[in-house]
């Protein structure tokens, strides 16, 4: 454009130069011509442009004016800025450089100042040694590492001035480096000059003086690590800290995000609520409750979720703040045990210095006194210089830690006071040495006294101290010659080491490249330490990231079993809802046909109503012509209201049936919606589901693989570590060498130190090439890590694999198993077929064997037949014919019924054949199935035993670690007793804590020792897995066994139990029942424990459940999470789309029409500008040539016309081209107008979905609820049948009593009639009838019995007539045998009641096992439902992992989509930059041509002052050509302008329409997505409610055969209950008396129990007493034997009684005394001691009444015992031996002797009777069989003998009162106040625990004293003569209780009291207690 423009320029400016130049030549008729062809064009211009555009224009110039004049005063103030700016920047430069200078000066006085303290340092250097030799090394070394540190750091830049800001304050650093380097050097140089001065005074303590400046420089350095460590923690710290706010924020935010989705559903709740509030049915309200109970629940959960997030967050800030200090603590004392230990080492070498010495003092001449003051003298010196040694060493110690407890580190205080007290125990010995030399010294001077006074006395000794003087006097001048050459020598080594200082120079040179080097590689060993440290902290986070991990894993398993849960709830609720769905779809149907009908009703209707309105108009006619014609006529006006009436009636009901119509519109339309919305609310809930499992799966395979691979890479790392370790000690080894070398080269000449330095050279070249195997080490490490890592995913995947693998194996295990269940339950099948078969084919050939002898007696007689035809055939008769024709055919019938009968038979054979093949087939598949479950079973067990060893070694670990924790606690104890703070024991919890929390840190402690102790029981462990999957392995098929073998094990336990009934009722009958009851109880304890089995086994299994329920729930939470994430990161797709369209687009576009206007207008400027300047130029040109030339050609002119029709269809052309442009950008916005509106309507139907999704949600919650509701009904359900079944069972037992009553009554009458005298004959005869009748009947009834009752009720009838005739029989004999009768009846009452009480005991006890073996059966069959549901809740877990599988793929689509959104934001920011910058070139742009249209501006005014002086008169003509031109070019720009704009906008539409586009396409994508997974949805769930409905089916065929079971026994309980209604009234009667007595007995156990509980406080109060028993019982002995004496005769027979409870009570008496006497102190015994005797006089007195009357009932009991035992030796019960007789032919042969000794033992025959018998022929059994029958035995009754009342005479008096005391210091009971009637029996429970009862306190001594006496002792309390309580079987450890207690039945028999034995009495209930 702008070149287009400037060729128009240039094309018109030459074209105006010429006119302007041919001008003057121009004649008047030209002229003239040339006017009007410039009106007309002026006029064309005029008429084209408008006002109004013109107007447009101007405004428009006029703005841009105004622009261009800010722009300039905006130029000018920045460059006012830029020259005020430039002038700061000059006076800064040279205050800096003044700066500088100054600096530069300081730098050069600190150095002159540095070289003048080394001069010092070094003349101080050789003073020290010229001192002594010894100490030259260290001080030398200090002093040229300090010297070499300046000269490294040195610099002398600061030459050139210009210099940056950066340079000055790197200069700044330096300078304060140097300031403190100078600081140093001064200290040192005090040192030294401290040094020095102890040099001149000490001589020889250089050494010593030269280890505390090692020290020092050491603890300076501690400091600075210090520091160092201590800022690094701090980071550290920050960091952690930042972390864990992070992680706070994030459980905030989801926390609260929770809060909005529960506060969300809470809403729609109660909107639902709003909306069905008038129409809420009763399952509504319900689900409400339901709804509500529920957000309870949440509620509460969230409260504790906050409370535990608290609790993680405050325990994570502990443990970070525990770990920093643990670090910190850590470090320090590891240093300071390195310092000490050096320390250590030195007072060890200088004790050893001592030692040397003093073994040279003592070999030195113990002659001269001047010898002995030398080493007197030096040894008091070392002895000095040591405790000034310690003394500083202590002062460090002090300050360190002083240090320690301002930064809070009290353990390290703690360990450093630990190393002091080891260094004062050190100083001790030193001391203890010291003192040592100082007696040996003593005895040195008393040596040398001894060879004084000896020298006094021996002469001869003179001689030989004349000659030690003399060799004194020799190495005296020895001395001084050495003295004189030391001097010579330091001279000499002055004169060296002047010489030597430009060495030492050269050296400390070359010591600085060196340290450098040595610098560098510590650096690059502290990088390798630094890395190992970061790879143990790594170790350390992974072994955290996998406790995280686990926990996340328990989590999730809650998660998934709240899931589980929902699901449950969600198919119950899903169930409610469609059978809701399907009513109101009925509802619906019926609805629209009532529409239908009523519709047709209402057209019917409206055209009866037109019908009866033309009735009407007729009618109305008629009237009123009737009117007209009769005015009297009343009875039309009748009719006329009754149809009025009727037309009424009929619109009423017409409305009213359109009010229904619309409402069940209304209603047809709700349930459609609901339907929806459920439909989408299921589906949801599926995806939510399936995705939650998956994410489960993925996220417990990726743990298990990371924490191999962690365990892996810690492997490595601890490698890497021992291996870097080993290579620094090396590297330490070599450098301490080098520094030795070093330090010993300083001694060498000149030559030795060159000789060194090449040494040097090269061990830095080796060093150098060492660094550089280390970081080749370093990268293979790299390199074989990067392989592991690859090794390790690639493992991973493999693991994946077997994961998926194991699980399809797991699936197919699970259909094997299934297969092989259905497999046996067809075998089953088969073997019943084929027993069947058997049984069918046996008959056939038992019917073909008979037929065939029938047949063969036909043919005989056929033959027969024949034979007297041919011999009569003439005289043949006709009947003979008929029959052989008979027999032909009957033959001939028979022969085809045989044919048939073999096709079957061999049909069967085939079959079976067929059968038995399948069958081993069948076998086959279940044995190699048996084999892959065992090997499954064994690959699941060593997995599970690997899991334990592992958790197992952990755990070891951790006990080792805290044993040390614990001998580390022991030992700082020990040191702590004389300091201990508060912060200490703090401290050491929290290292502890972390201890425990940080196994991984302290791992990488342990010695190799341990490591290889571990290795070996890592190899244990491995064994005892292998054995323990071998055991697990025997275990499975022992099960397996067990599992085929239950159904035979149940029939034999069936066998069994008949045998023990059987057995158990001929023990009752037999004299000695005891042990029988003893086998019954060990039976039932037996059962107890089978069934406690089952229960332990059940309770497994539902803890199973409950487990796999939390997984459920927390797989729901994972769901419920991934869905949060899915809808977050949708709404930040949302507003990230939204921002980028809106602020990004709108921003660009302002800024772009902005500059491109802008630009637009100073190039229009510019083109004016330029095109003025060229014509004035051409103007002057012409003006200056026009003076010369003088005429215009005409051929310009018109070159300048076309030129300007040219311009107009250019102009023309520039405006189609804008409408068609206009055109182009209105159909663009119509687009994107609809794709607008497209995308609003999608927007709106994806709102409609996610509101049908949430219904839907809700519906489903509702369906779970409602499913496991119906649950727990068909629980319940089940449970009232087993009920009934229960009840049912029971009534049929106690029918079988009464009919077993009803039949023994005729026999014992029969055998109680035998049995009186035969005193009449008419009395033997009818006896003799009766028992042959008797007999007879008998054995009718044992055939019978299997018919029906009906016979045995005519057989009871008939034995009752012969009852009545009996009696009838022996009114009639005489008064004595009636009174014998009367007393046989009595006898046979009481037998009677005795059989029944033991018929009783023996039914219970069937009962009791018949309720075990269905408590079983029940327990067995809620096992295999368990293992169902456990079935289920596993399928629905893999389909919860598949749902969260596809929710993590849909979270990686939007992780997707959200990148690229990412990536096109980033390419719009790119493009916004490159837009800012190209925003910034046009600014600039603008400015340069702001500049030169300034210029030009400049440049016209002049051109235009010029012309208008040269050219005042030709103005005219060229004022209109310019107008006329300036309004050309002003129409270009605006069209240009125009252009542009529409240009723009097109792009910009363009731009807008192809994001529409893509937006639409993605919602496209969207919609097909969501699509696809409603579809699969809607699959599942049609495949769910097909599964459910087939269960609900199963349940309701289950419940309709149970119900048909429950009508056949209701009708058997009807027919039972009809026999029972005469024995059920006097049982309701007796029941109601007992009811009454066990109400008084509950309240008695209750009075009894709180007089128990007061009773143990009491007895803790009076055990105190006991102690002082002991003490006083010598004196009371003496004192009260007088007293007593005669008392105790009194009572000797109660004594005798009492014996046995105070046998049982001195074993606990004697345990209480044990007790108390540790725990008691001694009280005051003399009064208690009397207060307790006059109590006992009391209680005596009170247990003497009860005494005698519990006498008095023992006497009548052994009376009544006597008398029953005399009736009832020797008589059999009939029931039992018919039982046994039946018992003995249902016995198999080998174990009928059983029967035939049990038998004979209740009949009384002895075994070797028996034994002869058997030993006899069969015959036998028919001899014992006539025997029974015949009758009884004759057994003598044994009278039972009274327990034995011997008297206790025999022990001493002395003794009996000691046992006395001690009986009656233990209180016994007080007698409760209970009536004779109300006692409890002796052996009921509530008795039983009164052995363990205790006596009430003294303080109801004075109230009980007045009552006691009439009081009885509640353990000889006399029985009820109403009802026995007690069964004598009771007596047994295990046997059964209190009657009372027992659940009564609503039909019992009635009975008679049976009296109590006398072995019943207190003291051996007593027994049997303590026994228990």
């Amino acid at each position: 454009m702008s070149s287009w423009l400037g060729g128009l320029g240039s094309g018109l400016g030459q074209s105006l130069g010429q006119v302007g130049g041919s001008l003057a030549s121009l004649t008047g008729q030209i002229s003239n011509f040339t006017k009007d062809m410039l009106m007309e064009g002026t006029e064309e211009v005029e008429a084209e442009l408008p006002n109004t555009r013109i107007k447009e224009i101007e405004a428009i110039h006029a703005v841009l004016r105004a622009e261009v004049r800010k722009k300039k005063k905006l130029y000018a103030d920045l460059e006012e800025k830029r020259e005020t700016s430039e002038l700061q920047i000059k006076q800064q430069s040279t205050s800096y450089r003044n700066q500088l200078q100054q600096k530069e000066v300081e730098i050069s006085h600190l150095k002159a100042r540095q070289i003048e303290l080394q001069d010092q340092l070094l003349k101080l250097q050789s003073a020290g040694q010229s001192a002594h030799l010894e100490a030259r090394g260290v001080p030398a070394t200090t002093a040229s590492s300090s010297f070499g540190y300046g000269l490294s750091h040195h610099t002398s830049a600061f030459q050139d001035d210009g210099m940056d800001f950066g340079d000055i304050i790197s200069s700044q650093q330096e300078i304060n480096r140097l300031s403190n380097e100078v600081l140093r050097l001064e200290s040192e140089v005090g040192h030294w000059r401290h040094i020095a001065q102890t040099s001149k005074t000490q001589g020889a303590n250089s050494s010593d003086q030269s280890e505390i400046c090692k020290l020092q420089n050491i603890i300076k350095e501690l400091k600075q690590n210090r520091s160092q460590e201590i800022d690094d923690h701090q980071h550290e710290m920050s960091v952690l800290q930042n972390a864990h706010q992070q992680k706070l924020t994030e459980i905030s935010r989801r926390h609260r995000e929770e809060l909005r989705d529960y506060e969300e559903r809470i809403e729609e709740l109660e909107n639902l609520l709003q909306q069905g509030g008038s129409g809420v049915t009763e399952t509504d309200l319900s689900i409400i409750h339901e709804m509500q109970k529920n957000i309870q629940v949440l509620q509460t959960e969230k409260v504790e979720s906050t409370k535990k997030i608290e609790e993680l967050e405050d325990k994570v800030k502990d443990m970070n703040k525990k770990l920093s200090f643990v670090e910190n603590d850590r470090d320090v004392l590891r240093r300071e045990q390195e310092q000490l230990n050096v320390e250590k080492r030195q007072i060890i070498d200088e004790c050893e210095s001592l030692k040397l010495e003093c073994s040279k003092l003592r070999q030195s001449d113990p002659g001269t006194e001047n010898e002995r003051t030398l080493p007197q003298s030096t040894s008091v010196e070392e002895v000095f210089r040591l405790r000034q040694a310690l003394s500083d060493a202590e002062k460090e110690i002090m300050r360190l830690t002083g240090l320690n407890q301002d930064n809070s580190l009290t353990e390290d205080n703690l360990k450093l006071k630990m190393q002091v007290q080891v260094l004062e125990k050190e100083k001790s010995l030193l001391s203890q040495e010291k003192e040592e030399l100082q007696i040996s010294l003593l005895k040195l001077n008393n040596e040398y006294e001894i060879i004084k006074s000896t020298a006094m006395r021996d002469v001869s000794l003179d001689s030989e101290l004349h000659n030690l003087r003399l060799n004194l006097e020799a190495k005296e001048q020895e001395l001084d010659q050495s003295i004189t050459e030391k001097e010579i020598l330091t001279a000499e080594l002055e004169e060296l080491d002047k010489q030597n200082q430009e060495a030492t120079k050269h050296m400390i040179l070359m010591k600085d490249q060196l340290s450098k080097q040595r610098n560098e590689g510590d650096s690059i060993i502290s990088k390798l330490k630094q890395d190992l440290d970061d790879e143990k902290k790594r170790v350390c986070q992974f072994e955290d990231d996998k406790i995280n991990i686990t926990k996340e894993l328990d989590m999730q398993k809650e998660k998934l079993i709240q899931s589980e849960l929902v699901i449950n709830d969600l198919y119950l609720t899903k169930q409610k809802l469609e059978d809701k769905v399907e009513d109101l779809i009925d509802q619906l149907n019926k609805s629209q046909e009532n529409n239908l009908n009523t519709q047709k009703e209402n057209f019917e209707l409206r055209e009866n109503v037109r019908q009866k309105e033309e009735d009407l108009s007729r009618v109305r006619i008629e009237l009123i012509q009737s009117l007209n014609q009769d005015s009297g006529s009343n009875f039309k006006d009748n009719l006329l209201k009754e149809r009025e009436a009727e037309v009424r009636n009929l619109k009423q009901n017409l409305s009213e049936l359109e009010q229904l119509n619309e409402n069940l519109k209304k209603i047809g339309f709700d349930l459609k919606m609901e339907n929806e919305k459920l439909v989408l609310a299921c589906e949801d809930v599926r995806q939510q589901l399936e995705e939650s499992i998956a994410g489960n799966n993925q996220i417990s395979l990726e743990n298990n693989t990371i924490v191999e691979t962690l365990k892996m890479e810690k492997g490595q790392i601890e490698a890497e570590l021992c291996r870097a370790e080993k290579r620094l000690l090396e590297e330490a080894n070599k450098y301490e060498q080098t520094i030795e070398e070093l330090s010993n080269a300083r001694n060498v000449n000149a030559s030795a130190f060159q000789q060194e330095q090449e040494r040097l050279i090269k061990l830095s070249q080796e060093k150098d090439c060492e660094i550089a195997e280390l970081k080749k080490n370093i990268q293979q490490l790299d390199a074989n890590h990067k392989e592991t890592k690859n090794i390790l995913s690639s493992s991973l995947e493999e693991q994946k694999r077997l994961a998926q693998l194991i699980h399809e194996k797991e699936i197919f295990i699970e259909k094997l198993e299934e297969r092989s269940s259905e497999l046996q339950g067809e075998y089953f099948q088969a073997l019943r077929k084929n027993e069947i078969l058997k049984q069918t084919l046996e008959e056939r050939d038992r019917r073909l064997g008979s037929m065939k002898e029938e047949n063969n007696h036909l043919q005989e007689e056929l033959e027969q037949l024949r034979e007297q035809q041919t011999e009569a055939a003439p005289v043949a008769d006709p009947k003979t014919l008929d029959g052989v024709t008979e027999l032909e055919s009957e033959v001939s019938q028979l022969n085809r019924i045989k044919d048939h009968l073999e096709k079957e038979i061999q049909h069967y054979q085939k079959m079976i054949e067929d059968q038995n093949q399948s069958k081993m087939q069948l076998l086959q598949s279940l044995q190699e199935q048996k084999k892959e479950m065992d090997e499954f079973r064994s690959q699941h067990e060593q997995m599970n035993v690997t899991h334990t060893a592992l958790f197992l070694e952990k755990d070891e670990e951790i006990k080792n670690l805290q044993k040390t924790i614990e001998q580390i606690k022991i030992q700082l104890h020990e040191e702590r007793q004389d300091i201990q703070t508060e912060n200490s024991n703090i401290f050491q919890e929290t290292k502890v804590q972390s201890l425990n929390i940080e196994n991984g840190s302290e791992k990488h402690d342990l010695s190799k020792a341990e490591t290889e102790k571990l290795v070996k029981g890592i190899k244990e462990r491995e064994l005892e897995i292998k054995l323990l999957n071998e055991k697990n392995i025997s275990l499975t098929k022992q099960i397996d066994h067990l599992c085929r073998d239950e159904v035979g094990k149940l029939t034999q336990i069936i066998q069994q139990k008949d045998l023990e009934i059987q057995t158990l009722h001929a023990r009752i009958s037999s004299t000695s029942y005891t042990p029988d009851i003893v086998d019954l109880q060990q039976q039932l304890q037996a059962y107890a424990m089978e069934k406690e089995r089952v229960l332990a086994i059940f309770n497994e299994k539902t803890r199973e459940n409950s487990h796999l329920k939390t997984e459920y729930h927390k797989m729901m939470d994972i769901v419920a999470a991934k869905e949060a994430a899915l809808n977050k990161l949708q709404d930040e797709n949302k507003k990230l789309s939204t921002r980028f369209e809106s602020s990004g687009q709108d921003m660009f576009r302002e800024t772009v029409q902005n500059l491109s206007r802008i630009i637009r207008e100073k190039d229009i400027e510019i083109d004016a500008l330029s095109q003025k300047c060229q014509t004035l130029l051409a103007v002057l040109q012409t003006s200056s040539s026009g003076n010369e030339v003088g005429g215009v050609n005409s051929n310009q002119f018109e070159e300048l016309l076309q030129e300007r029709d040219k311009l107009k269809q250019q102009v023309k052309k520039m405006e189609e081209w804008k409408q068609q442009v206009m055109t182009t950008v209105q159909n663009m916005q119509h687009e994107s107008a609809q794709l607008q509106e497209e995308l609003h309507q999608l927007q709106a139907q994806v709102l409609v979905e996610s509101d049908n999704n949430s219904k839907l949600q809700v519906d489903y919650t509702g369906l779970i609820q409602s499913y496991e509701q119906n649950e727990t009904k068909l629980k319940n359900f089940g449970q009232e049948l087993a009920q009934v079944q229960h009840s049912i069972g029971q009534l049929c037992n106690t029918k079988d009593l009464l009919l077993g009553k009803l039949d023994i009554i005729s026999p014992q009458l029969s055998s109680g009639a035998s049995l009186t005298p035969p005193s009449a004959k008419s009395l033997t005869v009818s006896t003799s009838g009766v028992s042959s009748e008797s007999s007879q009947l008998f054995q009718q009834e044992i055939e019978e019995l299997r018919k029906s009752l009906q016979e045995k009720d005519a057989t009871i009838k008939t034995l009752q007539e012969n009852n009545h005739r009996l009696s009838d029989s022996i009114a009639a004999t005489s008064d004595m045998e009636r009174k014998k009768h009367e007393q046989t009846d009595s006898e046979m009452k009481q037998l009677k009641e005795k059989q029944d009480v033991l018929q009783k005991l023996l039914k219970e006890k069937d009962l009791l096992i018949k309720a075990k073996s269905d408590q079983l059966v029940s327990s067995n069959e809620n096992f295999t439902n368990k293992v169902n549901e456990n079935e289920l809740l596993r399928q629905a877990v893999t389909n919860l992992k598949e749902r969260i599988l596809i929710l993590e793929m849909d979270i990686s689509k939007l992780k997707g989509e959200n990148e690229k959104i990412a990536e096109t934001s980033r390419g719009k920011e790119t493009e916004y930059q490159a837009l800012q910058e190209t925003n910034m070139k046009f600014s600039m742009m603008l400015r340069e041509k702001e500049f030169e249209c300034h210029s030009m501006k400049e440049k016209a005014l002049a051109f235009e002052q010029l012309l208008k002086e040269k050219e005042q008169g030709k103005t005219g003509e060229l004022n209109q050509l310019l107008n006329a031109v300036k309004s050309m070019q002003e129409k270009t720009v605006t069209f240009q302008q125009e252009r542009d704009q529409v240009m723009l906008s097109l792009k910009q539409k363009q731009m807008e329409n192809s994001a529409l586009q893509n937006e639409v396409q993605r919602l496209r994508d969207k919609e097909f997505r969501l699509n696809q997974e409603l579809e699969r949805l809607r699959n599942h769930l049609l495949e769910s409610e097909d599964s459910y409905t087939r269960e609900v089916l199963a349940a309701e065929d289950r419940e309709a055969k149970l119900r048909k079971k429950v009508t056949v026994l209701e009708e058997k309980l009807v027919s039972s209950s009809s026999a029972m209604e005469n024995a059920s009234h006097q049982a309701s009667v007796q029941v109601e008396s007992l009811q009454e007595q066990l109400n008084v007995v509950s309240k008695q156990r209750d009075e009894i129990a709180l007089q128990l509980s007061v009773s143990q406080e009491q007895v803790k109060q009076y055990a105190l007493s006991l102690t002082n028993l002991q003490m006083v019982l010598e004196h009371f002995q003496q004192e009260e034997k007088a007293m007593y004496s005669a008392e105790l005769e009194k009572q000797k027979q109660l004594i005798a009684e009492w014996k046995k409870k105070a046998e049982n009570l001195e074993g606990k008496v004697i345990s209480l005394q044990e007790q108390l006497d540790e725990a008691n102190a001694a009280l005051d015994s003399a009064s208690r001691l009397t207060e307790q005797l006059d109590l006992k006089e009391e209680q005596l007195e009170e247990l003497k009444k009860q005494n005698e009357l519990r006498q008095e009932m023992l006497d009548d009991v052994q009376k009544k015992l006597m008398n029953l035992v005399n009736s009832t030796e020797g008589k059999v019960d009939k029931v039992l031996m018919r039982n046994l007789f039946i018992g003995h032919f249902h016995t198999p042969k080998n174990q009928r002797h059983e029967v035939l000794r049990l038998m004979g033992s209740i009949l009384g025959v002895k075994r070797e009777e028996m034994e002869q018998l058997f030993n006899e022929d069969r015959g036998g059994v028919t001899r014992w069989m006539t025997g029974w029958l015949g009758g009884g035995s004759k057994s003598v009754p044994n009278t039972p003998l009274r327990p034995n009342q011997q008297s206790v005479f025999n022990s001493s008096f002395s003794e009996l009162f000691v046992k006395f005391l001690e009986t009656e210091s233990h209180p016994s009971i007080p007698p409760p106040k209970l009536s004779v009637h109300d006692m409890k029996p002796l052996d009921s429970p509530g008795r039983r625990k009164l052995g363990t009862n205790v006596p009430e306190s003294f303080k109801d001594t004075t109230e009980s004293r007045s009552g006691r006496r009439a009081d009885v002792n509640p353990f000889l309390a006399p029985r009820s003569a109403a009802v026995p309580l007690i069964n004598p079987a009771g007596l047994g450890p295990g046997g059964p209780g209190h009657l009372l207690l027992k659940p009564i039945s609503d039909v019992l028999p009635t009975f008679t009291p049976l009296p109590v034995s006398p072995d019943n009495s207190a003291g051996v209930v007593l027994k049997d207690l303590l026994k228990q």
